[in-house]
Protein backbone atom coordinates (compact mmCIF):
# COMPACT_ATOMS: atom_id res chain seq x y z
CA UNK A 1 0.00 0.00 0.00
CA UNK A 2 1.55 3.92 -0.68
CA UNK A 3 0.68 5.45 2.45
CA UNK A 4 1.52 9.23 0.32
CA UNK A 5 4.44 9.86 2.95
CA UNK A 6 7.15 10.47 -0.23
CA UNK A 7 9.42 13.42 0.66
CA UNK A 8 7.21 13.89 4.38
CA UNK A 9 9.95 14.63 7.05
CA UNK A 10 9.13 12.73 9.58
CA UNK A 11 11.24 12.85 13.19
CA UNK A 12 12.16 9.43 15.09
CA UNK A 13 13.58 10.21 18.64
CA UNK A 14 16.31 7.38 19.17
CA UNK A 15 15.91 5.82 15.83
CA UNK A 16 19.21 4.23 15.38
CA UNK A 17 18.31 1.08 17.01
CA UNK A 18 15.66 -1.20 17.88
CA UNK A 19 12.13 -0.14 17.79
CA UNK A 20 13.16 3.41 16.55
CA UNK A 21 15.41 1.69 13.76
CA UNK A 22 12.58 -0.66 12.79
CA UNK A 23 10.09 2.60 12.64
CA UNK A 24 13.12 4.43 10.31
CA UNK A 25 13.03 1.66 7.95
CA UNK A 26 9.85 1.32 7.44
CA UNK A 27 9.33 5.09 6.56
CA UNK A 28 12.38 4.52 4.21
CA UNK A 29 10.08 1.84 2.30
CA UNK A 30 7.47 4.32 2.34
CA UNK A 31 9.93 6.90 0.61
CA UNK A 32 9.74 9.62 3.46
CA UNK A 33 12.35 11.61 4.85
CA UNK A 34 12.72 10.27 8.77
CA UNK A 35 15.10 11.89 10.56
CA UNK A 36 16.81 10.47 13.71
CA UNK A 37 17.44 12.38 16.93
CA UNK A 38 20.00 9.93 19.03
CA UNK A 39 22.62 10.76 21.31
CA UNK A 40 24.37 7.70 20.81
CA UNK A 41 26.61 8.57 17.40
CA UNK A 42 28.33 5.45 17.36
CA UNK A 43 25.26 3.98 16.89
CA UNK A 44 23.72 6.18 14.53
CA UNK A 45 27.34 6.06 12.18
CA UNK A 46 27.17 2.00 12.27
CA UNK A 47 23.49 2.10 10.45
CA UNK A 48 24.49 5.13 7.96
CA UNK A 49 25.94 2.75 4.92
CA UNK A 50 23.31 0.74 5.30
CA UNK A 51 21.10 3.05 3.83
CA UNK A 52 24.03 5.06 2.13
CA UNK A 53 23.89 1.58 -0.35
CA UNK A 54 20.14 2.39 -1.16
CA UNK A 55 21.32 6.26 -2.15
CA UNK A 56 19.60 7.77 1.32
CA UNK A 57 22.12 10.11 2.59
CA UNK A 58 20.27 9.90 6.24
CA UNK A 59 19.73 12.81 8.45
CA UNK A 60 21.09 13.02 11.84
CA UNK A 61 21.15 15.11 15.06
CA UNK A 62 22.37 14.48 18.28
CA UNK A 63 21.25 15.58 21.25
CA UNK A 64 20.64 14.42 25.05
CA UNK A 65 16.65 14.46 25.49
CA UNK A 66 17.13 15.06 28.92
CA UNK A 67 18.08 18.62 28.58
CA UNK A 68 15.89 20.65 27.43
CA UNK A 69 17.97 23.01 25.06
CA UNK A 70 18.87 20.23 23.16
CA UNK A 71 15.65 18.97 22.66
CA UNK A 72 15.08 22.82 21.11
CA UNK A 73 18.51 22.27 19.26
CA UNK A 74 17.98 19.06 17.65
CA UNK A 75 13.93 20.00 16.26
CA UNK A 76 15.54 23.45 14.80
CA UNK A 77 18.30 21.19 12.86
CA UNK A 78 15.87 19.49 11.04
CA UNK A 79 14.10 23.05 10.70
CA UNK A 80 17.22 24.55 9.16
CA UNK A 81 17.38 21.17 6.74
CA UNK A 82 14.42 20.59 5.82
CA UNK A 83 12.04 23.81 6.49
CA UNK A 84 9.53 21.40 7.59
CA UNK A 85 8.28 19.14 9.60
CA UNK A 86 5.33 16.36 9.22
CA UNK A 87 5.67 14.11 11.75
CA UNK A 88 6.76 13.05 15.41
CA UNK A 89 7.79 10.09 16.66
CA UNK A 90 8.20 9.65 20.41
CA UNK A 91 10.09 6.52 20.72
CA UNK A 92 13.78 7.01 22.88
CA UNK A 93 13.42 5.49 26.11
CA UNK A 94 14.83 2.81 28.76
CA UNK A 95 13.32 0.23 31.42
CA UNK A 96 15.82 1.23 33.77
CA UNK A 97 14.62 -0.31 36.76
CA UNK A 98 13.58 2.53 39.10
CA UNK A 99 11.93 0.84 41.57
CA UNK A 100 9.41 1.69 44.81
CA UNK A 101 11.87 -0.30 47.04
CA UNK A 102 15.70 0.34 45.74
CA UNK A 103 14.82 3.87 44.02
CA UNK A 104 14.86 7.12 45.60
CA UNK A 105 13.78 10.92 44.63
CA UNK A 106 16.79 11.75 42.11
CA UNK A 107 16.06 8.25 40.70
CA UNK A 108 12.52 8.17 39.97
CA UNK A 109 12.82 11.84 38.76
CA UNK A 110 15.59 10.98 36.14
CA UNK A 111 13.30 8.15 35.11
CA UNK A 112 10.65 10.44 34.54
CA UNK A 113 13.35 12.66 32.50
CA UNK A 114 14.50 9.69 30.19
CA UNK A 115 11.58 8.52 29.74
CA UNK A 116 8.59 10.77 29.02
CA UNK A 117 9.72 14.42 29.77
CA UNK A 118 11.51 14.81 26.43
CA UNK A 119 8.02 13.31 24.65
CA UNK A 120 6.32 16.78 25.78
CA UNK A 121 9.61 18.57 24.82
CA UNK A 122 9.70 17.48 21.06
CA UNK A 123 6.43 17.41 20.72
CA UNK A 124 6.61 21.23 21.92
CA UNK A 125 9.83 22.68 20.13
CA UNK A 126 8.07 21.02 16.69
CA UNK A 127 4.13 22.13 17.00
CA UNK A 128 4.39 25.42 14.98
CA UNK A 129 5.71 23.47 11.86
CA UNK A 130 2.94 20.08 12.84
CA UNK A 131 0.31 23.35 12.59
CA UNK A 132 1.84 24.32 9.49
CA UNK A 133 1.42 20.76 7.81
CA UNK A 134 -0.96 19.14 9.86
CA UNK A 135 0.93 16.40 10.66
CA UNK A 136 0.92 13.95 12.88
CA UNK A 137 2.49 12.21 16.36
CA UNK A 138 2.96 8.76 17.22
CA UNK A 139 3.71 8.09 20.51
CA UNK A 140 5.56 4.55 21.60
CA UNK A 141 4.72 3.49 24.74
CA UNK A 142 4.91 -0.11 26.93
CA UNK A 143 2.15 -2.28 28.33
CA UNK A 144 3.92 -1.70 31.73
CA UNK A 145 1.73 0.94 31.79
CA UNK A 146 -1.60 -1.43 31.87
CA UNK A 147 -0.20 -4.43 33.60
CA UNK A 148 2.73 -3.22 35.79
CA UNK A 149 5.80 -4.98 35.53
CA UNK A 150 7.50 -4.95 39.41
CA UNK A 151 10.62 -2.91 40.05
CA UNK A 152 9.99 -0.37 38.05
CA UNK A 153 8.08 2.84 39.01
CA UNK A 154 9.60 5.33 36.67
CA UNK A 155 9.29 3.53 33.56
CA UNK A 156 5.79 2.42 34.31
CA UNK A 157 4.76 5.95 35.26
CA UNK A 158 6.47 7.43 32.16
CA UNK A 159 4.35 5.17 29.97
CA UNK A 160 1.20 6.00 31.69
CA UNK A 161 2.15 9.54 31.07
CA UNK A 162 2.53 8.96 27.88
CA UNK A 163 -1.31 7.34 27.26
CA UNK A 164 -2.42 10.03 28.89
CA UNK A 165 -0.42 12.75 27.05
CA UNK A 166 -1.71 11.06 23.98
CA UNK A 167 -5.24 11.66 24.95
CA UNK A 168 -4.94 15.16 25.93
CA UNK A 169 -2.91 16.05 22.52
CA UNK A 170 -5.29 14.80 20.05
CA UNK A 171 -7.90 17.21 22.28
CA UNK A 172 -6.00 19.82 22.00
CA UNK A 173 -4.83 19.79 18.58
CA UNK A 174 -8.05 19.33 16.85
CA UNK A 175 -8.54 22.64 16.04
CA UNK A 176 -4.96 22.32 13.65
CA UNK A 177 -5.96 19.03 12.66
CA UNK A 178 -3.09 17.17 13.90
CA UNK A 179 -3.55 13.38 14.84
CA UNK A 180 -2.15 11.83 17.84
CA UNK A 181 -2.18 8.80 18.70
CA UNK A 182 0.16 6.03 20.43
CA UNK A 183 1.11 2.25 19.75
CA UNK A 184 1.96 0.04 22.99
CA UNK A 185 4.52 -2.21 22.41
CA UNK A 186 4.51 -5.32 24.91
CA UNK A 187 7.36 -8.13 23.82
CA UNK A 188 9.56 -6.98 20.82
CA UNK A 189 12.41 -8.58 20.12
CA UNK A 190 15.32 -5.71 20.52
CA UNK A 191 18.96 -5.48 21.12
CA UNK A 192 18.08 -3.75 24.37
CA UNK A 193 16.06 -7.01 25.09
CA UNK A 194 18.72 -9.36 24.08
CA UNK A 195 20.87 -7.53 26.71
CA UNK A 196 18.33 -8.40 29.11
CA UNK A 197 17.64 -11.74 28.53
CA UNK A 198 21.00 -12.58 28.08
CA UNK A 199 21.58 -12.10 31.86
CA UNK A 200 19.93 -15.29 32.36
CA UNK A 201 21.62 -18.50 32.73
CA UNK A 202 19.50 -20.09 30.32
CA UNK A 203 18.15 -17.61 27.81
CA UNK A 204 16.50 -19.74 25.65
CA UNK A 205 14.51 -21.04 28.29
CA UNK A 206 13.85 -18.01 29.73
CA UNK A 207 12.57 -16.47 26.23
CA UNK A 208 10.47 -19.80 25.70
CA UNK A 209 8.39 -19.10 29.23
CA UNK A 210 8.20 -15.39 27.65
CA UNK A 211 6.75 -16.53 23.75
CA UNK A 212 4.33 -19.03 25.18
CA UNK A 213 2.12 -16.33 26.75
CA UNK A 214 1.98 -14.78 23.76
CA UNK A 215 -1.46 -15.72 22.06
CA UNK A 216 -0.53 -15.20 18.61
CA UNK A 217 1.51 -17.13 16.94
CA UNK A 218 3.88 -17.72 20.40
CA UNK A 219 5.91 -14.97 19.24
CA UNK A 220 7.66 -11.31 19.75
CA UNK A 221 6.66 -8.78 17.74
CA UNK A 222 9.17 -7.49 15.34
CA UNK A 223 10.41 -3.89 14.79
CA UNK A 224 9.39 -4.03 10.93
CA UNK A 225 5.59 -4.47 12.73
CA UNK A 226 6.34 -1.47 15.10
CA UNK A 227 7.69 -0.03 12.32
CA UNK A 228 4.67 -0.39 9.56
CA UNK A 229 2.11 0.48 12.22
CA UNK A 230 3.75 3.55 12.97
CA UNK A 231 3.65 4.54 9.17
CA UNK A 232 0.11 3.95 8.84
CA UNK A 233 -0.73 5.68 11.67
CA UNK A 234 1.26 8.58 10.59
CA UNK A 235 0.14 8.49 7.11
CA UNK A 236 -3.29 10.07 5.83
CA UNK A 237 -4.27 6.64 5.27
CA UNK A 238 -4.93 6.93 8.97
CA UNK A 239 -6.88 9.90 8.09
CA UNK A 240 -9.96 10.02 11.27
CA UNK A 241 -8.27 8.30 13.76
CA UNK A 242 -6.48 10.15 16.68
CA UNK A 243 -6.71 9.56 20.73
CA UNK A 244 -5.94 5.64 20.33
CA UNK A 245 -3.86 3.62 21.73
CA UNK A 246 -3.10 1.07 19.57
CA UNK A 247 -1.47 -2.46 20.84
CA UNK A 248 0.68 -4.38 18.23
CA UNK A 249 1.62 -6.97 20.72
CA UNK A 250 0.13 -10.53 19.39
CA UNK A 251 -2.66 -9.70 21.63
CA UNK A 252 -0.11 -9.79 25.11
CA UNK A 253 -2.40 -7.46 26.72
CA UNK A 254 -5.57 -8.21 26.63
CA UNK A 255 -6.15 -11.58 25.44
CA UNK A 256 -6.09 -14.72 27.59
CA UNK A 257 -3.00 -16.00 28.27
CA UNK A 258 -5.06 -19.37 29.20
CA UNK A 259 -4.85 -19.52 25.10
Amino acid sequence: MDLNLKDKVIIVTGGSKGIGLGIVESLVRENAIPVIITRNKASVLKILPKFKEQGIDLFYALAELTDNDQCKAAVQSVIDKYGRIDGLVNNAGVNDGVGLENGDYEGFMSSLRRNVVHYYLMAHYALPELKKSKGAIVNIGSKTADTGQGGTSGYAASNGGRNALTREWAVELLPYSIRVNALIVAECYTPLYEKWISTFPNKEEKLATITKNIPFEKRMTTAEEIGDTVAFLLSDKSSHTTGQLLYVDGGYTHLDRAL
